[in-house]
């Protein structure tokens, strides 16, 4: 990565928050498609979302991984989002931080939607697989 001044990295730390907000929303809205297509045993439909999600998860991880390096290169290796927020001007910095609660509450339904869509298809995996193999020990004393 080129040498940024301080304005340069804090202005692609907030790009990059903007980026991730949008980033987020899609993949909820993916990660809504999904749990529907599950639920009506639509496979292929399944596997066209499963493409439409990787890349949109990777680029997140990819500005994740920018923003913990610059944080750190701005405060210190121990800092966090946190610190970079306490030290934006005023103005700057309730927006920062509205949008950064705003991504974290999405990246927490992204992860309940995820567990949620996972869940359902483990629990129909087990039930075809009940009734493909049959259970084991059905008859088995208790």
């Amino acid at each position: 990565m080129s040498r940024l001044t301080r304005d340069q990295a804090v202005a692609r730390l907030l790009d990059g928050i903007q980026a991730d907000l949008q980033a987020c929303t899609a993949i909820r809205d993916l990660l809504e498609r999904q749990f529907q297509a599950a639920l009506r045993h639509r496979a292929a439909e399944l596997g066209t979302l499963a493409e439409q999600l990787m890349p949109q998860l990777d680029s997140m991880e990819q500005r994740r991984q920018q923003r913990v390096q610059l944080v750190r290169a701005l405060h210190g290796v121990n800092a966090g989002m946190d610190k970079l927020l306490d030290g934006l001007p005023p103005a700057q910095r309730a927006s920062a931080s509205a949008d950064w609660e705003r991504l974290e509450q999405l990246v927490r339904d992204c992860k309940q939607a995820t567990t949620r869509n996972g869940n359902l298809m483990a629990d129909q995996y087990t039930v075809m697989q009940r009734v493909l193999h049959g259970e084991d020990q059905l008859y088995a004393p208790r």
